[in-house]
């Protein structure tokens, strides 16, 4: 089963590139299948990572960025993959 970690921040106005590059930076105790890092309007930044692992598997997931970089808590969300087309 393929499962999918989404983690979204919403930076500080003005700090988009600064928690961008703190996204990327972030590394995990373990590879992930594949790791996408995205941007959005309003200094948003989307971190995707797949794993071959169980929906309720104990995963490593990128942690809070310090407070001043953000404006508010990360939101995260995992998914199980349904198949593809």
């Amino acid at each position: 089963m393929t499962v999918a970690l989404m983690w979204e921040a919403r930076a500080v106005p003005g700090r988009g590139e600064d928690l961008l590059a703190w996204a990327r930076a972030q590394e995990l105790p373990r590879a992930p299948l594949r790791r996408e890092t995205l941007r959005a309007p309003q200094d948003r930044v989307l971190v995707i990572t797949w794993w071959d692992a169980p929906y309720d598997a104990e995963l490593p997931e990128l942690p809070e960025p310090d407070g001043e970089l953000v404006t508010r808590a990360v939101h995260r969300w995992r998914f199980e993959s349904v198949g593809g087309a």
